[in-house]
């Protein structure tokens, strides 16, 4: 492996020396995190780099791929679509990555300066169009041997409604400590939201000669992906460009006419015709349509394929107590310290809010009487907790602390009261607005409507953990605000501005897609109250105590008539779980 480290600032890339703690030319930390140390550059295209790197914090610092989102394309709406396929890899590599055969995902974070990056497991291997070039045209055992591998992936794959849209002999590299082919780049992939999904016209994507008709025209189905295998497989049998296996005057597939002395049985042919048919009515329509034909070892049981049944698919069916899920963009909004035009005026904080979207997956549950419960979907990862600021009198928000975080769900907006009085039955409020968040909530009454929301939907709700709160509500961030370092009236309802709670989604969201993390309404979480860190958890769970005269239970986030000072992303406060006050509400948490 190489000796050196990369650096990571778009505009350097300077190769270091491996000992270097900075790049010798820019002066930039070589390290990513503190922990990630790129070592050499193995892909590049439009619109990110792949780096081999190093993971520093393992024992055995073993090694790792960073993907970093660096945009090279021209014009705005590519670039805004290129940083939205970027965070949706990132979500269905989360979920994937369990796939022993799909690579892992162990990190996803924003920087300070906004750069994105995405580390991932890194697979020892060849990938097959390396495979072929080296040890020659496939046969066709070693075909069959692939399609049970990668048909069992994509089952996978396609039962968590997404569809890969890139597969090709590049994206499937054989993993050297055992020989099983694993899937990789899921930058292309799209989720299915809903039954009417497929009808909808996208994004154009993947590679060309690999592509399903329907594809190239922006509707992509699930048998788009087995067009794409079955064109994979023409390939490794003849070696031969896929654009050179299809007669385009007769609109037909001549493959055989290129298999020089490599047979191939009658049996197998018929298969990878189906794959490849045009026509998506006569191609197969699933996965386990092709498992029908092939059996665990290869052999191909059925003698005709045309007795298959057909086999109708549906990528979610929504009945009552069923979420639809979507994938919602948004735009990010910071602040920062900014010099004046007039140099003699000093400096002021300015608000941007940038022009590239993010996006973040939600799934939406009706409640009934047009009343919906939206979660945001959280990916895993691990953050400092608590407050290093030395000017905070936030004692009680130390010693900072790693925690490791699971991904789970939590609700976009504290609960409103229109969500509280259809699942309680009454609404407490001391406000009344359009669409406020419901207050005057004690902490039993939060647990109270967990569990009937719970009985109600078929899935268990809960109040967030204090460090699934914190990790939710920073969204990557180190700064002591979601939006930088500081905040202002345009950002958040607090400091006795408006005098009273105001509608949920009124202020911008941050980076995960959560609103009103600060201000508005302070926020329950499960814990007990703790005076300090010493001994928490680094787990993500809840610190909880059952213990005489543990009354006390925390709440985050600051309300519509705290300070500035209170707001702190790290700001703790202890109340008594059996009182209400207008300034305290909450949120729900959900596991995937």
């Amino acid at each position: 492996m190489p000796n050196t480290s990369i650096c990571l600032n778009k505009d350097c890339a300077t190769v270091n020396t491996q000992d270097n703690k900075f790049c010798a030319k820019c002066g930039e930390k070589l390290l990513l995190k503190d922990r990630y140390q790129a070592l050499e550059l193995i892909g590049q295209g439009g619109f990110g780099r792949t780096f081999l790197a190093r993971d520093l914090d393992k024992p055995s610092q073993s090694y790792c791929v960073i993907k970093q989102f660096f945009p090279t394309a021209q014009g705005t709406d590519n670039i805004a679509k290129a940083a939205q396929l970027f965070a949706k890899e990132a979500i269905h590599l989360e979920e994937l990555g369990k796939h022993p055969q799909i690579p892992e995902l162990f990190a996803y974070f924003v920087t300070e300066d906004q750069q994105e990056y995405l580390v991932q497991e890194y697979i020892a291997g060849k990938n097959l169009e390396d495979e072929l070039k080296s040890q020659g045209v496939f046969d066709e055992n070693k075909v069959k041997a692939l399609l049970i591998d990668i048909l069992n992936i994509l089952k996978f794959v396609h039962e968590h409604q997404v569809i890969h849209r890139d597969i090709k002999p590049e994206n499937i590299i054989r993993r050297n400590s055992d020989q099983k082919l694993v899937l990789v780049d899921f930058g292309a992939s799209k989720m299915v939201a809903s039954p009417t999904a497929l009808n909808v016209t996208g994004t154009v994507i993947g590679s060309a000669q690999y592509w399903a008709p329907e594809q190239a025209r922006g509707k992509p189905v699930f048998a788009s992906d087995l067009y794409s295998l079955g064109v994979t497989c023409l390939y490794l049998l003849t070696q031969v460009d896929p654009f050179q296996l299809f007669d385009i005057h007769e609109n037909d597939w001549v493959w055989r006419d290129h298999l020089q002395d490599n047979l191939v049985s009658d049996q197998l042919a018929e298969i990878l015709d189906r794959l490849v048919t045009i026509a998506l009515k006569k191609r197969f329509a699933s996965v386990d349509q092709v498992l029908a034909v092939l059996d665990q070892d290869g052999d191909i049981s059925i003698p005709s394929i045309h007795q298959l049944p057909t086999i109708i698919q549906s990528p979610l069916i929504i009945t009552n107590n069923q979420p639809i899920i979507e994938t919602v963009e948004f735009y990010l909004t910071t602040i920062k310290l900014a010099s004046k035009e007039n140099p003699t005026d000093g400096w002021e904080w300015v608000t941007t809010t940038s022009k590239i979207p993010h996006t973040c997956q939600i799934m939406k549950f009706d409640l009934g009487h047009g009343i919906d419960l939206e979660m945001v979907y959280i990916p895993g990862g691990s953050f400092d907790m608590g407050s290093s600021d030395k000017k905070s009198s936030h004692q009680d928000a130390k010693p900072v602390h790693t925690v490791n975080i699971k991904p789970f769900y939590m609700g976009k907006y504290p609960v409103t009261q229109s969500q509280y009085e259809i699942i309680n039955g009454t609404d407490p409020s001391y406000f009344s607005r359009k669409n406020p968040p419901v207050e005057q909530v004690s902490w039993n009454m939060a647990q109270e409507f967990c569990q009937r929301l719970s009985e109600k939907l078929s899935r268990k709700f809960y109040l967030p953990s204090e460090s699934q709160w914190e990790y939710a509500g920073r969204g990557r961030m180190i700064t002591p605000f979601c939006f930088g370092e500081s905040l202002s009236n345009d950002l958040a309802n607090y400091n006795r501005n408006l005098n009273k709670t105001t509608d949920v989604g009124t202020f911008p969201p941050n980076a995960f897609g959560l609103y009103d993390v600060h201000g508005n309404v302070l926020e329950w979480c499960q814990d007990t109250w703790h005076s300090n860190y010493v001994d928490a958890p680094d787990d993500g769970s809840a610190w909880v105590d059952i213990l005489p005269n543990t009354n006390d239970k925390v709440l985050r986030g600051g309300a519509w008539n705290n300070t500035i000072h209170d707001c702190y992303i790290a700001s703790r406060f202890l109340y008594d779980y059996r009182k209400t006050d207008k300034v305290i509400g909450f949120r729900v948490c959900m596991d995937p």
